[in-house]
């Protein structure tokens, strides 16, 4: 079938499923995976399996756009009040997710130390992209909202330097490699160094630009080509693309006075992308691995629940959060996808031994988790109270 039929088949399956979702009153992003994995080698075939990573491109496209977008809540006057409490949030309930995990699998299910460090770690990133549309969808604003944002922006930061440790140890342990300590501790750091100097450079250049461009088309355009710059360049260079977007929309919303046009202007570009990348992600899935996964699988899925959603409920509480943050932080931080998955392909690379079980659960986390966890989302945000708030700085496009 031609590529380009095959894509128009996606958008409409997408738009299908994310109507069909809001009339069980569910998130878009939960209909867009549901039709995705309808269309896809599970049911009807029409994306063969391995087909969906021929678009990998629009997935770099959109998680580079959301990483963008995500990046503008890291206004300053905002984080020297929250900043050190979003923090210790974030740094419970990565401890909570990564430890919980790594006892079920090393103690309960006697798994290899190299196989539970590497999955524990793997368990502490969460997708933003999910818990945005949520958002966007529901216009929500409020202080959990407020607490999410950037809790999912330095939790993915932090999950990939856990990552990067976890396998230097593994790799350690297992006699794969001869690391230094001085090695161990540097390579992670110099990723996320890398990425921070990377994100930071390009978002005052982009700044600069800006305010000299021509009309919102030239502005649009700009905006778009550093986007691509910041990921393309932190691939190339081995730094987190994701990090360097976040980074590079953090400065863009300190630097410029309206710097909502630029996320507003992004928002009416973003949208096909959004429902792509998500009908794409539920066509690369493949409901085999249920029988593959077994009682482990369920088993970290369940660690990490309970990790993320103690260590969240714990994290809240220290700081005196609102009451509203420390009853639905937890289970609106469960959603993973892309991230896992591409960390699930380094271990393919640097621990080829221990790299089908890990990728197997990881799949299985994702099918479960890409969908439940905008429910549950979409449920913490409106029982917080928070549905139908002005948002402040997150373009709101999604239509109920």
């Amino acid at each position: 079938m031609d590529l380009l039929l095959k894509i128009s088949i996606v958008i409409f399956a997408g738009i299908v499923g994310g109507r069909v979702a809001n009339r069980f009153k569910l998130p878009n992003v939960s209909g867009y995976i549901i039709a995705g994995l309808l269309i896809g080698p599970s049911f009807l075939n029409i994306i063969a399996s391995g087909e969906a990573a021929n678009f990998g491109i629009i997935s770099e496209i959109a998680l580079a756009a959301i990483a963008f977008s995500i990046g503008s809540e890291f206004l300053l006057k905002d984080m020297k009040e929250t900043g050190k409490d979003i923090m210790i949030i974030t740094l419970a309930e990565v401890f909570g997710a990564v430890t919980l995990v790594f006892l079920v699998c090393f103690f309960i299910f006697r798994q290899p130390f190299e196989f539970s460090i590497v999955v524990a770690s793997m368990s502490a990133a969460t997708a933003p992209a999910g818990i945005l549309m949520v958002i966007r969808e529901l216009k929500a604003r409020g202080p959990l909202v407020n607490t999410i944002l950037p809790v999912v922006a330095i939790d993915d930061a932090i999950g990939i330097m856990v990552f990067s440790v976890a396998l230097s140890i593994a790799k350690l342990t297992a006699g794969v490699g001869t690391f230094s300590w001085i090695e161990l501790i540097w390579a992670p750091l110099s990723e996320i160094l890398g990425s921070l100097l990377l994100g930071a450079v390009l978002g005052f250049l982009l700044s600069l630009l800006a305010n000299k461009a021509k009309g919102q088309s030239e502005l649009l355009c700009a905006v778009l080509a550093f986007i691509l710059v910041g990921a393309g360049l932190s691939n190339q260079l081995g730094f987190s693309s994701l990090l360097t977007c976040m980074v590079m929309g953090a400065m863009v919303v300190n630097l410029l006075h309206n710097a909502n046009r630029i996320f507003n202007l992004l928002d009416d570009f973003t949208p096909p992308f959004n429902l792509l990348f998500f009908t794409f992600a539920g066509a690369g899935l493949d409901i085999a691995v249920f029988g593959k996964v077994g009682l482990l699988g369920l088993g970290y899925i369940l660690a990490r629940a309970t990790g993320k959603i103690l260590g969240a409920t714990a994290g809240a509480r220290l700081t005196k959060a609102e009451p509203q943050v420390t009853k639905y932080l937890g289970m609106s931080l469960l959603t993973q996808g892309g991230i896992s998955i591409g960390l699930s392909m380094v271990v393919a690379r640097e621990l080829p031994q221990y790299s089908e079980s890990i990728i197997t659960i990881i799949l299985f986390s994702v099918l479960i988790y890409e969908i439940v966890g905008p429910i549950l989302a979409k449920i913490a945000i409106i029982r917080a109270g928070e549905k139908n708030g002005a948002m402040k700085s997150i373009p709101q496009t999604e239509d109920n």
